[in-house]
C-alpha cells in the first residue's frame, strides 16, 4: 500500500508555528499525541496565553489547582524561549506557583509579560521579574510592586500597562524614567501616590485614568495621543490659592500632540489658575480633541476656548456636556460674543452629546458660525423631551459651511 503524504506535518515550521499559536492552547497540547512528528511542535512555541479564550472557554470555570496543574505540565514540557506568557484568571490564589512561573520565564527570554489576577490581596511581584532584560511589553494588574535595589532598568521595554497596581511614587518614576525606550504607558486607577512625574522623551501614547491632585509631564516631546481621565479629588482650598495654570504647564511639553481625549474632571484640573487666551505655543499637530465639559462652569468653557484657539489643525471635535449642567449660561453667551471672529479653518466633524438645550445652543451657534469647511456636525440632547426643542432652535441658526449636514439623534 502506497503511504499517504502527510501534507500538513510537512509544512515549514513557522507555519506550523502560527497554526498552533491560533489554537486554544489545550487543543494545540492534543496535537502531540497525532504522531511522532508533532510530540515536540507544542513544547517549541514561543507564545503562552491562559486565558479563557485559548483555554477553550472553560478557563475561568476551573478552581485555582487545576489552572496550576495546566500552566506547570505546558512550563515543564516547554522547550527553547517563551517570547509571551499571559496568565488572566479571577481565583488564582497561590503567589508561590506564580514567583515559579516567573522565576522559570526569567531564563526564557521572555518579551510579553502579563498577568491579570483579582484576588482580596494584591500579588507581590517577585524581584527575579526585574532581570528579564529582553522585555519589550509589560502588563499588571492588581499587584503590589516595589523595586529591587539592583535594579537598572527595562533597555529594551516600549510597552508598559499597569492598572490597579500598589505603589510608591519614587517606584513609579524610577520605573519610568529606567526604561528609555517607552513608547506607550498606560497608569489606571493605581494608588500609593497623588502626585507623579512622567519623564520619557520617547513616549508617544499615554493612558492615565483615576483620582490623584497633580502630575508633570517632563521631556514629552514625542508625546501624540494622550487621554487622560481623572477623577479630580484635590484640596480646592489649595488650588484656589495656587497662582501657576495648570492650562500652561499641561501643554509645556506637548509640541507634538495630535490626538488628545480629555475625560471626566481633567477639564477641571486644566481650568486652576490663570486662564490665557491661548497657548502661547500652539498645538499645530492637534487634529482630534475629545472633552467632557460643564458649560455651567464659566472656567471650563474659557478652558475650552484657550484649546481651540491653540489648535489650528483641529479636524474632529467631540464634546461631552456633563450630566449635572442644567443652569443657564448667561456668562458663556457674553463670552462667546467675544469670539466671534475666531475661526476653526480646518474643523470638519463635530459631535456633542448631553445638550440641555438651555446652557449649550450659544456654544454650537458659535461652532457653525466659526467653521468654514464643516462637513458634518452629530447632536444628542440629554432627554427625548428636549429633541423637539433642540432641533427647533438649530433649525435657526446661521453655517459658515455651505456643506455643512446636521444630524439629530435622540437620546
Amino acid at each position: 500500500m502506497e503511504k499517504k503524504f502527510d501534507r500538513l506535518s510537512n509544512l515549514p515550521f513557522d507555519v506550523l508555528e502560527q497554526i498552533l499559536s491560533c489554537l486554544p492552547i489545550k487543543d494545540a497540547v492534543k496535537t502531540s499525541v497525532l504522531s511522532s512528528n508533532w510530540r515536540y511542535k507544542t513544547a517549541t512555541l514561543p507564545n503562552l496565553v491562559f486565558d479563557d479564550h485559548c483555554i477553550s472557554g472553560e478557563f475561568l470555570s476551573v478552581n485555582s489547582s487545576t489552572i496550576v496543574n495546566i500552566v506547570d505540565h505546558v512550563l515543564s514540557s516547554h522547550i527553547g524561549p517563551i517570547h509571551k506568557f499571559r496568565i488572566s484568571h479571577p481565583h488564582l490564589q497561590a503567589s508561590h506557583d506564580i514567583d515559579r512561573w516567573i522565576l522559570h520565564l526569567s531564563t526564557k527570554s521572555i518579551r510579553e509579560f502579563s498577568l491579570e489576577i483579582l484576588t482580596w490581596r494584591p500579588y507581590s511581584i517577585p524581584p527575579c521579574l526585574f532581570s528579564c532584560q529582553d522585555i519589550v511589553h509589560l502588563e499588571l494588574y492588581h499587584c503590589l510592586l516595589k523595586l529591587p535595589s539592583k535594579f537598572k532598568g527595562f533597555e529594551n521595554l516600549k510597552s508598559m500597562d499597569i492598572q490597579r497596581v500598589r505603589l510608591s511614587r519614587r517606584v513609579l518614576e524610577k520605573l519610568i524614567i529606567r526604561c528609555p525606550l517607552l513608547e506607550r504607558l498606560t497608569l489606571a486607577n493605581c494608588d500609593g501616590f497623588s502626585h507623579f512625574k512622567i519623564n520619557a522623551p520617547n513616549l508617544r501614547i499615554l493612558d492615565l485614568e483615576g483620582k490623584f491632585e497633580d502630575f508633570i509631564l517632563e521631556n514629552t516631546s514625542n508625546l501624540a495621543e494622550v487621554c487622560i481621565d481623572l477623577d479630580f479629588k484635590a484640596n480646592q482650598k489649595q488650588i484656589l490659592d495656587c497662582n501657576s495654570s495648570n492650562l500652561l504647564k499641561f501643554f509645556a511639553d506637548l509640541p507634538n500632540i495630535r490626538k488628545l481625549r480629555v475625560q471626566n474632571q481633567f477639564i477641571k484640573y486644566l481650568a486652576v489658575g490663570p486662564l490665557p487666551e491661548k497657548l502661547p505655543e500652539p498645538c499645530r499637530y492637534l487634529e482630534f480633541l475629545s472633552v467632557c465639559v460643564s458649560f455651567s462652569d464659566l472656567d471650563e468653557i474659557l478652558t475650552l476656548l484657550g484649546l481651540l484657539r491653540s489648535s489650528p489643525a483641529l479636524k474632529e471635535l467631540e464634546i461631552l456636556v456633563c450630566k449635572e449642567d442644567n443652569a443657564g449660561g448667561g456668562e458663556m453667551y457674553s463670552g462667546l460674543h467675544d469670539n466671534v471672529s475666531c475661526q476653526f479653518t480646518q474643523l470638519q466633524l463635530v459631535k456633542i452629546t448631553g445638550i440641555s438645550v438651555k446652557a449649550e445652543l450659544d456654544f454650537i451657534k458659535f461652532l457653525l458660525l466659526s467653521s468654514p469647511v464643516l462637513k458634518t456636525m452629530t447632536v444628542t440632547p440629554t432627554s427625548v423631551n428636549d429633541f423637539l426643542e433642540l432641533v427647533g432652535e438649530l433649525l435657526g441658526f446661521r453655517c459658515a459651511s455651505a456643506s455643512a449636514n446636521i444630524i439629530y439623534l435622540e437620546p
